[in-house]
């Protein structure tokens, strides 16, 4: 099916499933501990063997000589693999660094060996043994002394344009009544995700089966499939459970690559788990940046210039941390420049984590336009919502497909009690606690990706649809099994939804927030198709059938829907693909974040009293799973404005805290309350079901609203991130 003109009523609209905040049907495995994750499957092969992976210990340099015998003579080992018996391996194009290194290291902990055994503990206990001598060479650690350095990377349909210019920004900033110059940083963070990346990997001949903890199966299937020169039909892939991932299993990661070798090496199945301690610098991160943002104002609060200039870091080969997007579109202003440089750094690969691009370049950007507010004396809120824009402001002839960006904005602060707030920093005291309030704005582009299903009824009326679409948690069983049950008539437990499988139609995967709205397209398509099937069957107009209560009717004539498929299931599969609508219209989604925060004014430790945000995101699919959604995310946003920063060893070239117990992330002691508000909105625009994503809005922006609040309760700036309170302490309030 094509999606090349405005959603009509369609049967979507009915809203009987669609739109109700449902449990998500995946709860109770997940809260019994029986949803089938990857390293937990014990029912599929019989005696498993186990891998453990070996990590560089240099970040740069090559292996001069492996000694392997005393591990392969240890107790229980099957095999060592290592790229000198792995055989021919190519790097899919995904992936920056290989995914199995040797003889040259790229990155500190670069798998460079996998122990297989009869037991984890075997060969774990077995790896401790592989000797292994590196030569070591001196690498580029630090981005802010490569940032001189730094050049123009590739661009590419993920970055857009490298360098933006509009009008003629150096005149009209140097002319603005009002200016603001500043740089912002943000650091590395790391995903920390509560499953490790985990495969079990079986040969079956030359054919191979993966079950893996994924988010984009088609596109890992066909990278296992490059990396280890199979044809694609040999290799099916298997993911139906994932715990977290935030962009870290987007990809073809080393767990998957080893576990099919060591499987191969030892002629029976082999689990592998990626030990916490490794999956900071073997996977990928969120590259730190350093931004600078010029704003000119006139008295009026009306922007006439806005420049964001973005610096951060990668392997050789890889891509720029896209900071600079939001800043194309967020906000008017006639003159504008956008940049975006990339250093050359030996730490591990950067790469996609939650909202890639807006999070960090909002972390900027936000207390940017919360300075410059208080520059020209303006309310935060009011200085925003004087410079909306309802055209793309790079190319004014692309209007937005919708826009309520000031909506939030107002409905926050009304619900938020904004008027309360004391525009003088460091004025609002509880006991020894310093008071403040903050806000910024959300945004993050609607991405939208073809995605296809298919779906089946049977003669008990069961209807089933089955994708390669992924759930890392965020209720994609639910929404697609509403998105059935809506379009064929029949309730919700009358649906079964099967996920993550490579023999499944290809769908959008989980990423970068299109996934949503992607994978429920792609089953309405099918849907419409087997509701052809249904009524072609049963001599039913289709374009006059109705599709409710189990029952198909068209006038005063009605019959069963399973009557349909008495004689044998019938099947559908359809995919829905998109035509120019993007090119022409600007789609994205917005969102308000206030923030209420208190700092003690002895210690400067800061801590979050309360959180708010109004999203606007099309039709919410359902309610509870999306608010889910962005408390998630606005907890995550708390964590990078607090705590969230990978140390990096400026010498070594690692992350020192690279396992939880040094990585700190937000408890729900930090947390106390969140409230999220979505506005009654669709946007016939996206997709049939007129839905946007939710998940990753959730975090754009919230880094910047604590950091606001943190500066109106203090009256101390800090502009580099993480808001530790060391940062502060020397410019509090004096105590009363």
């Amino acid at each position: 099916m094509k999606f090349d003109s405005p959603a009509a009523a369609n049967p979507i609209d009915r809203l009987k499933v669609i739109g109700r905040p449902l449990d998500r049907i995946d709860g109770p495995l997940k809260t019994t501990g029986t949803a089938p994750y990857a390293y937990e499957r014990h029912d599929i092969v019989a005696d498993p063997a186990y891998g453990h992976v070996i990590g560089a210990t240099i970040a740069k340099g090559r292996i001069t000589a492996m000694d392997l015998s005393a591990a392969e003579r240890a107790p229980g080992v099957l095999a060592v693999v290592t790229a000198q018996n792995a055989g021919a391996l190519t790097k899919g194009n995904y992936n920056t660094a290989h995914l199995l290194g040797g003889p040259a290291i790229q990155h500190y902990h670069q798998a460079v060996a996998l122990v297989v055994a009869e037991s984890f503990e075997q060969a774990r206990a077995a790896a401790h043994l592989v000797r292994i001598d590196y030569k070591a060479e001196p690498g580029s650690f630090d981005l802010y002394t490569a940032k001189g350095a730094a050049t123009a990377p590739e661009p590419t349909d993920l970055t857009g344009p490298i360098d933006t210019h509009i009008g003629d920004f150096p005149r009209a900033y140097a002319q603005a009544a009002v200016r603001l110059d500043e740089t912002y940083t943000t650091p590395d963070q790391s995903h920390a995700m509560m499953e490790p990346h985990a495969t079990l990997a079986r040969w079956e001949g030359d054919r191979l089966t993966v079950w893996t903890s994924n988010q984009m199966v088609a596109w890992s299937t066909g990278e296992l499939a490059t990396t280890l020169g199979l044809p694609p039909e040999k290799v099916r892939l298997i993911s139906p459970y994932i715990g977290g991932g935030f962009g870290s299993k987007l990809f073809l990661r080393a767990d998957v690559v080893l576990a099919a070798l060591g499987a191969r090496a030892a002629g029976r199945p082999v689990k592998v788990a990626l030990q916490r301690p490794l999956i900071a610098n073997n996977t990928t991160h969120r590259p730190a940046t350093i931004q600078r943002i010029r704003l000119g104002a006139e008295r009026d609060g009306t922007i006439s210039a806005i420049g964001h200039e973005s610096w951060s870091g990668d392997l050789e080969g890889g891509g720029p941390e896209t900071a600079v997007g939001q800043t194309r579109l967020l906000y008017a202003g006639a003159n504008r420049m956008t940049s975006m440089r990339l250093a050359v750094l030996d730490l591990p690969e950067g790469n996609a984590m939650r909202a890639p691009g807006e999070a960090p370049g909002l972390m900027a950007l936000e207390i940017a336009m919360d300075e410059m507010a208080e520059k020209l004396g303006i309310d935060p809120v009011e200085f925003r919502i004087r410079n909306d824009t309802q055209v793309d402001p790079e190319h004014p002839e692309r209007p937005f497909s919708a826009r309520p960006f000031a909506q939030c904005l107002r409905l926050g602060a009304e619900r938020f009690g904004w008027d309360r707030r004391n525009a003088r920093p460091g004025q609002i005291r509880d006991g020894r606690w310093l008071i403040g309030l903050g806000m910024a704005a959300g945004f993050r582009n609607n991405l939208l990706a073809k995605s296809g299903a298919r779906v089946r009824l049977d003669s008990r009326g069961i209807v089933t649809v089955e994708t390669d679409m992924t759930d890392i948690g965020t209720g994609s069983y639910t929404i697609i099994a509403q998105t059935a049950a809506e379009m064929m008539g029949v309730p919700m437990d009358q649906v079964q939804v099967v996920l993550g499988d490579s023999s499944f139609p290809v769908s959008a995967g989980s990423g970068g927030q299109w996934g949503a709205a992607s994978s429920t397209a792609g089953v309405y398509a099918a849907c419409m198709k087997l509701r052809e099937e249904v009524a072609r069957k049963m001599s039913f107009n289709s374009a006059d059938a109705e599709f409710v209560d189990g029952e198909v009717r068209v006038g005063n004539r009605s019959a069963k829907l399973r009557a349909a498929a008495a004689e044998g299931d019938l099947v559908a599969e359809d995919s829905m693909e998109y035509g120019d609508i993007a090119e022409k219209m600007q789609q994205s989604t917005f969102a308000g974040h206030f923030v209420e925060v208190a700092v003690d004014s002895a210690t400067g430790e800061s801590r979050i009293r309360r959180m708010l945000a109004v999203c606007a995101a099309g039709r919410i699919l359902n309610p509870k799973s999306a608010r889910s959604q962005v408390i998630g995310a606005m907890t995550m946003g708390a964590g990078a404005a607090l705590m969230e920063e990978l140390a990096v060893d400026t010498k070594r070239g690692f992350f020192v805290n690279h396992d939880l117990a040094g990585y700190e992330v937000p408890v729900h002691a930090d947390i106390p309350h969140q409230e999220v508000v979505f506005l009654d909105e669709t946007d016939p625009m996206s997709t049939p079901l007129k839905a946007k994503g939710v998940g990753e809005l959730g975090i754009c922006g919230v880094g910047a609203a604590v950091a606001n609040a943190i500066y109106n309760a203090t009256g101390a700036r800090v502009r580099d991130y993480p808001i530790t309170l060391d940062k502060h302490l020397d410019r509090l309030p004096e105590i009363a």
